[in-house]
């Protein structure tokens, strides 16, 4: 069986948050750069339920894991990410 791949929209969406490119850009502008030091699922922007959801998703590897990685790649970067 083939794992399923998701998208940065479809993980926002999961999230609760805006899923369109423009306010996924919004967020990200606005939330960026985290510190190094900082784990994504700490950043005190997330609600409990979107923190462990990230937190549980890193850890077990599951299938959201890769695209939860890319938003944590440009939430370290910025928009240019």
């Amino acid at each position: 069986m083939e794992n399923p791949t998701h998208s940065l929209p479809s993980l926002f969406k999961q999230l609760g948050l805006p899923d369109d490119p423009v306010n996924i850009d919004k967020f990200i502008a606005t939330h960026s750069p985290l510190k190094p030091e900082l784990h994504l699922a700490d950043a005190f922007f997330w609600s409990k339920s979107q923190a462990e959801f990230l937190r549980d998703e890193i850890l077990d590897d599951a299938d959201w894991a890769e695209v939860v990685d890319q938003l944590n790649v440009m939430l370290r970067k910025g928009r240019d990410a």
